[in-house]
């Protein structure tokens, strides 16, 4: 079964990447469908990284109590640790929540309502038309939101940490800037790209072949949101150990 699954899921990939009819309809519907992965969740990267990053600045502190270790750390930890492992992958599984069921949604109903049988019916490569400009805009954006989330949640630790008193924020400054190793942010990128990549493919899948009515359609979101974030941390954990 899982064979099966995986096997339909390449072969929609097939008929994604084919050469579009008119370059210039899918530049229209990828410039839209940017904003609306981009724009539309940016807010809710940033409140949510910013408290992540106030939070670990205080779970760190706590952890972190000897008069042997100097309170900059605290800082670089929480550096690395955003830019690593909490930026990419909890903004990928935010966004696997918001944006992967809302694809799911979408191509699903226009299945079910026989939208995506009149496409093809008129010739039109429904696959390509539908799904590739999310694609792009899945991959171009994501890295944005993700440098977004490691950039609050840097700001939030320094708020954090200032506020409940863990660390001044002349330390905490001096940990980020100390033993800054800039492959870390090339890592964070690499996963961005490959997240962006399942947060649109995956749920573009089970919305695509998804059978039956309104009730299949909720389903298949689901799904997808469940099979999307096994696929993230499963991807999170190849990449970390492939490049560091």
């Amino acid at each position: 079964m899982i064979f099966y699954h995986f096997g339909e899921y390449v072969l929609l990939l097939k008929k994604v990447f084919k050469r579009p009819e008119k370059w210039k309809i899918y530049w229209r519907e990828t410039v839209h469908e940017m904003t609306d992965i981009g724009v539309g969740s940016l807010g809710l990267i940033v409140i949510i990284s910013t408290f992540i990053g106030a939070v670990m600045t205080m779970q760190i502190a706590f952890q972190l109590v000897s008069d042997l270790i100097p309170s900059s750390i605290i800082g670089q930890i929480n550096r690395d640790s955003n830019i690593l492992e909490l930026g990419p992958t909890i903004s990928a599984l935010v966004l696997m929540g918001k944006v992967g069921s809302s694809i799911s949604s979408q191509i699903g109903s226009m299945r079910v309502t026989e939208q995506i049988d009149a496409l093809e019916i008129m010739g039109i490569n429904a696959a390509g038309y539908l799904i590739l400009p999310k694609i792009i805009a899945g991959v171009i954006m994501v890295p944005v939101l993700v440098i977004v989330a490691i950039f609050c949640a840097i700001i939030g630790g320094l708020i954090g940490g200032a506020l409940s008193g863990a660390v001044t924020p002349s330390d905490y400054i001096l940990g980020i800037q100390d033993s800054f190793n800039g492959f870390t942010v090339t890592v964070a990128l690499v996963k961005a790209v490959f997240y962006g990549f399942i947060i649109t493919t995956v749920p573009a899948h089970k919305g695509f072949h998804v059978r039956g009515g309104a009730l299949e359609v909720g389903q298949a979101g689901t799904r997808s949101v469940v099979i999307g974030c096994i696929a993230i941390l499963a991807s999170d954990y190849a990449i970390t150990a492939l490049m560091l």
